[in-house]
């Protein structure tokens, strides 16, 4: 794959695939490949997909609530890391869904996640925009039966206007 990026909001069709990059980075929290269809089904229009030669290499999944955008999951194909994708792919939604209103986002970082948490702040600077960190979720939050899970921590970032 050698062709230029193409970003744009996901299709159904797109789904399969955004379950497999996201299995593959070895870092999510790996939902069922029904969650994912859903979310390219129901939440298309905040969310998009980075496509080389038609084919999907990378993804950010998102809902709106109000005027904040949450980003849930970012994904890039490990052939596509390392070229500025992730990044691309959050300018690309943010632009749409600024235009729509939304003037922050907010995404959940565990403190290990320094690839993550770099993105983000990177993302803040390009736009001009602060970035405040909290508490959210704390290990014990999560059902034990499901194994450790290090706490979440919530982002915001903004106000964000024009890029």
């Amino acid at each position: 794959m050698s062709g230029k990026h193409l970003i744009e909001n996901p299709t159904k069709a797109d789904g399969a695939a955004l379950w497999r990059i996201a299995r593959d980075s070895k870092k999510l929290d790996l939902n069922t490949p029904y969650a994912y269809l859903l979310w390219c089904h129901d939440f298309a229009d905040t969310s998009v997909v980075a496509k080389v030669d038609g084919t999907p290499v990378g993804f950010v999944i998102g809902y709106r609530k109000q005027d904040t955008g949450f980003v849930w999951q970012v994904a890039v194909d490990a052939s596509q890391r390392g070229k500025g994708l992730a990044g691309a792919l959050l300018d690309e939604l943010f632009g749409q869904l600024t235009a729509q209103g939304v003037r922050y986002l907010e995404t959940t970082i565990t403190p290990d996640n320094e690839a993550s948490i770099r993105l983000f702040a990177s993302f803040a600077k390009r736009w001009d925009a602060t970035v405040e960190r909290q508490d959210l979720f704390s290990a014990t939050d999560f059902p034990a039966e499901e194994g450790t899970h290090e706490q979440e921590d919530l982002y915001r970032i903004g106000p964000l206007g024009s890029q």
